[in-house]
């Protein structure tokens, strides 16, 4: 399949090189050229423009935010010089409303817009095993179905309404959060008490906390590892952003979100912002008046 391939951060690296060992035809493109210089060394083509990269028969987006997305021009102008049938699969987190609105510029030329963002970190996106959360256009969905299968471990099909993949993310990201959030508050209180966090830690996710999200953004926690970054903590306080405006949207009050967006800001104001996203653990910590270091 010939496609096209916008952002190339940590996560879009790892997905565009599955996606060359899967025997697919890469056109790349991003904003900062040396990754797109790299993946052309291991058989991709470099696009001079996101709009050289917006043809074939899909391009995949994987872009940091909202404002990125307009400000490479998808939200309108790239799509002016899209073939006809195109598919454009999202597969980063953006706002509803962002997603609602790109589903209709590309009804109206003609392209198909399918939201497919994904969980997992630049590891697991390397290893493929992603779990993708899609919806859109049923014969998009069906289009597009082998090219998930090289970049994830299951793909949940949602609906034929975009903004319902984007909502579940969102309301995933959010959860993660809550979970980081909940973690470094017990961590903390167990350590007052003379529990250390790795202790307890290993008892809660050996127990009644097994899920991946507590083991691995637990170990996180309780080594205090938060370099290099799977996930940056900016980027946390962006989806708690997003959920909370998602909410308003549908008259859904959100209070813990809020709490999070305060905890992340202060995160922020102290330097934290290009961390992992579990160094939230840290306002914990700072609130209880514990040492830093």
């Amino acid at each position: 399949m010939e496609i096209g391939f916008i952002g190339l951060g940590a996560m879009g690296r790892a997905m565009a090189a599955n996606l060359l060992s899967a025997g697919h035809r890469l056109r790349v493109w991003n904003r900062s050229p040396a990754p797109a210089r790299e993946l052309a060394e291991h058989g991709a083509e470099a696009a001079g423009t996101p709009a050289e990269a917006f043809r074939g028969d899909v391009v995949i987006t994987m872009l940091a935010d909202d404002a990125a997305y307009r400000a490479v021009g998808l939200a309108g102008p790239v799509l002016d010089q899209a073939p006809p049938g195109l598919i454009h699969l999202n597969m980063a987190t953006v706002s509803v409303d962002l997603t609602r609105e790109l589903a209709s510029a590309h009804a109206e030329r003609g392209l198909s817009y399918v939201a497919a963002p994904v969980f997992g970190r630049a590891e697991v996106a390397a290893a493929g095993k992603l779990n993708i959360v899609a919806a859109g256009p049923e014969s998009a969905l069906d289009r597009a179905a082998p090219l998930f299968e090289a970049l994830g471990q299951r793909t949940w099909r949602l609906g034929s309404d975009p903004t319902q993949a984007a909502a579940a993310k969102i309301a995933g990201n959010f959860m993660i959060a809550s979970a980081i959030e909940t973690m470094a508050e017990a961590t903390t209180l167990a350590d007052r008490h003379g529990v250390a966090p790795e202790t307890l830690l290993e008892v809660l996710t050996g127990s009644l906390f097994s899920a991946p999200v507590y083991k691995n953004y637990g170990a996180i926690i309780a080594g205090r590892k938060y370099q290099p970054p799977g996930f940056r903590l900016a980027l946390g306080l962006k989806d708690v952003r997003l959920a909370l405006a998602a909410g308003e949207g549908a008259r859904v009050p959100l209070p813990f979100a809020s709490v999070l967006r305060d905890g992340f800001l202060e995160a922020i104001a102290h330097g934290d912002g290009d961390l992992d996203w579990a160094a939230l653990a840290e306002v914990a910590r700072r609130r209880a008046g514990a040492a830093a270091g």
